[in-house]
């Protein structure tokens, strides 16, 4: 797939405030430091798309680009070292988990991980919920080109082993690169196949919060 246009359209704070369209949607999701805008970037060929920061934890609302007018890519905010209180922290953790398992258009969730750092408890924990609710979801590692290559094949295979050890299942792995744009074909093309030659119009539309606390 070649992308051809990029756009930010809008945020939202919750599900009941997201854009109403019949594209379908691909989230994207980690912990606050995983390098996730970086990524978005580079997906959509466009350095300023998404805004990166030093600080991790600076995405807080959902945010939908429009990539090709064929389909959306969510950046949902991450988890794990945002500096909020325990009441707002526990409303992201409402509002995200009601959009992830009630949003119809969505097609895929990306569990973004860092290829520099042995498997964390979070990102299994998070993997688990999403396969506890029965959504399609893929692993994306990375900062692959942040450290040798075979400590970061050695550390991917780490998390996929632990996935298996969990009895998880992700749909596929990707291994990619901000800074060199490794990846960025294969990813693409993966998402190119999940979208329907045209859609039809979705009718705009259990929650389980115990990944919370794991």
């Amino acid at each position: 797939m070649k992308v051809d246009s990029a756009q930010f359209v809008t945020s939202a704070k919750d599900l009941a405030s997201c854009i109403i369209s019949d594209l379908p949607e691909f989230a994207f999701i980690g912990r606050s430091n995983v390098g996730k805008s970086s990524l978005i970037n580079m997906i959509a060929g466009k350095k300023e798309l998404a805004h990166t920061s030093s600080k991790p934890g600076k995405t807080q609302l959902i945010n939908f680009f429009e990539i090709n007018r064929a389909w959306y890519l969510v950046d949902l905010p991450g988890y794990g070292y945002a500096k909020v209180s325990k009441s707002k922290q526990y409303d992201f953790n409402r509002d995200i988990s009601a959009y992830l398992s009630e949003r119809n258009n969505l097609k895929h969730i990306f569990l973004l991980v860092d290829s520099q750092i042995d498997p964390q408890g979070g990102d299994l924990s998070f993997a688990q919920w999403l396969q506890e609710c029965d959504l399609s979801y893929s692993i994306i590692f990375t900062k692959i080109d942040r450290s040798s290559n075979s400590n970061a094949l050695n550390n991917a295979q780490c998390f996929l082993n632990a996935l298996s050890d969990w009895d998880l299942r992700p749909t596929k792995s990707f291994y990619c690169s901000a800074k060199t744009s490794k990846g960025r074909g294969l990813l693409l093309q993966w998402i190119h196949q999940q979208i329907p030659r045209r859609s039809k119009k979705n009718k705009p539309s259990g929650l389980n919060l115990d990944w919370m606390s794991r």
